[in-house]
């Protein structure tokens, strides 16, 4: 079995599971991200985007948090096979 190409966490639909591989950016977005608790090796769902797509809803460790597609852009993940609904 393949293992599922790595992209970015701004990239994946809603409705899909993920894993973070990596957090990029700035410092100081970095550090507020891995505050957020989106750690590597985590793991997410996409519950919604808002209407105009921006921002995003997670669900990661049972907590629902909202993220801008921005600061997503800066966070690489890799896509699971598993989805809800």
């Amino acid at each position: 079995m393949e293992k599922p190409e790595a992209m970015l966490l701004s990239q994946m639909k809603e409705g899909q599971s993920g894993r973070i591989v990596s957090v990029n950016g700035d410092m100081r977005l970095r550090r507020r991200i891995l505050e957020m608790g989106l750690t590597r090796g985590t793991e997410f769902y996409i519950e919604k985007y808002a209407p105009l797509r921006d921002p995003m809803e997670l669900t990661i460790k049972g907590v629902h948090l909202s993220l801008r597609v921005s600061e997503a852009a800066v966070i690489t993940v890799e896509p699971l096979e598993l989805t809800h609904g």
